[in-house]
């Protein structure tokens, strides 16, 4: 038993002992006293750590994890997707020096840096495969629900509403359901109407803009490929691809 937890151990023993001298005031006192200090001694020993004995063991100490290159186009391409983009990322000059400058990069992605990339239309694919290609995913479309249900959030058709309503009540409860209706109805319709033509309108503008804008975005880039300076749109361009940079012109990619 360790030194510090024998001396305790004699305290409360100490402590519980009751002299049969002590009067009935007293004795509630030292019992008192004696139930804090063990609650404290117990609180105390709670904190130490338990220290376990190391056991053999035949399980081995290797990570519980494997590291997987995913590039599956190896022969083609030395170098994995996640390296490039922590190249970019950083943009470290020594981090490049360690993939042997430009020209070790341009080996590793199997790409000249004078003549671009070398191969048809099933080496633009290669590309793609391994690295992905110059796009973003896009928000889906919004359909015509979405703009029904905004034309509904719109606070003067709540009030039209509301006024519909109780046109359609006090009508109703005056003349009867009968004739009653016909002025909490025609409001009724007429909002409808109103909530119809909004929603389809915002919904035809809205096809539009994305058509717009997807001609918009489709920018003609001069890439050199196979030796030879040829124009291609932004979303066709690959890791790999030599681009011609003019005064003025955004770049087209991360590079």
């Amino acid at each position: 038993m360790p030194l510090h937890l024998h001396a305790n151990m004699v305290c409360i023993e100490r402590l519980l002992d009751v002299p049969a001298t002590l009067s009935k005031p007293n004795k509630r006192w030292h019992l008192a006293f004696a139930t804090i200090y063990c609650s404290r001694t117990i609180y105390s020993l709670a904190k130490i750590p338990v220290v376990q004995l190391k056991r053999p063991t035949n399980i081995s100490s290797s990570p519980s994890y494997t590291s997987l290159n995913i590039n599956l186009d190896s022969e083609h391409f030395k170098i994995h997707q996640s390296s490039l983009a922590e190249l970019v990322n950083k943009k470290d000059l020594h981090h490049v020096q360690n993939f042997g400058g430009t020209v070790g990069i341009a080996s590793a992605i199997g790409t000249d840096k004078d003549g671009g990339i070398y191969g048809g239309a099933e080496e633009i694919a290669r590309r793609q495969q391994a690295f992905g290609s110059n796009t973003y995913k896009k928000p889906p479309t919004k359909g015509l629900f979405y703009f029904v249900v905004e034309a509904f959030k719109d606070l003067t058709i709540a009030i039209l509403l509301g006024c519909a309503a109780l046109s359609l009540g006090f009508g109703i409860k005056e003349h009867g359901l009968k004739e009653g209706w016909y002025d909490g109805g025609s409001i009724f319709v007429a909002v409808f109407l109103v909530i119809a033509v909004s929603a389809i309108s915002n919904y035809r503008q809205n096809r539009q803009f994305d058509k717009l804008s997807k001609i918009s975005s489709n920018i003609k880039i001069d890439v050199v490929r196979s030796g030879r300076r040829q124009e291609v749109s932004i979303f066709e361009i690959v890791v790999g691809d030599v681009v011609c940079l003019k005064i003025g012109d955004q770049v087209p990619a991360a590079g």
